[in-house]
């Protein structure tokens, strides 16, 4: 029996990670169960046994991803106590995160809004809400300036941020750069 549940897992991760490598390279959209089967080296009815719809599916993807890729945790962000630092070496690791994976970004991006109903991607966006609260704690500006704050560094956050500063030429720290003192405009202190 021991076995037979590790043959489980081992079978669940396969097909969790082909689908993941197509998300990666062709996106989404484009992701067949036939190819996810044909990638993972099972059956089409294997896929559909372990994950009976969509949301499974892209749930099992999106943990796989996020556990393969090192996608920046914010706990790691918590014991920095000045939050301009602890943006600034959040901003240092997402843009790193970024350049390593902006083509799985770039497709999912692209692709998700067509599955928006299917769900799945909830460990991510529940990763992104906890950098973002993570990132806006701590910081001494008016109540009235807060929601400014809270949307320029969650922009700053933004992929799509980060690709509109590079793809023109700017290095990842020129980037991060900009946005600091993007989010320090804003942030000005109460008092």
């Amino acid at each position: 029996m021991g076995r037979r549940l590790e043959t489980v897992e081992e079978t669940r991760e396969r097909i969790a990670k082909a689908t993941y490598e197509l998300h990666a390279t062709i996106g989404p959209a484009k992701t067949t169960i036939s190819a996810v089967a044909e990638r993972a080296g099972v059956q089409r009815h294997t896929v559909y046994n372990h994950f009976p719809d969509l949301r499974s599916l892209f749930q099992a993807c999106t943990e796989h991803g996020i556990r393969v890729t090192r996608m920046p945790d914010p706990s790691a962000w918590h014991p920095i106590a000045d939050p301009l630092t602890r943006l600034k070496t959040a901003l240092t690791d997402l843009y790193g995160y970024y350049r390593v994976n902006a083509r799985l970004m770039s497709n999912v991006l692209r692709d998700m809004p067509m599955f928006a109903d299917v769900g799945g991607d909830e460990e991510y966006h529940d990763r992104v809400g906890r950098m973002h609260a993570t990132l806006t704690d701590g910081w001494a500006v008016d109540e009235a300036a807060r929601p400014a704050l809270e949307t320029a560094i969650g922009h700053a956050m933004a992929f799509e941020t980060w690709r509109s500063l590079t793809e023109p030429g700017l290095s990842d720290d020129q980037a991060r750069d900009m946005m600091l003192g993007f989010v320090t405009g804003i942030a000005e202190p109460s008092g």
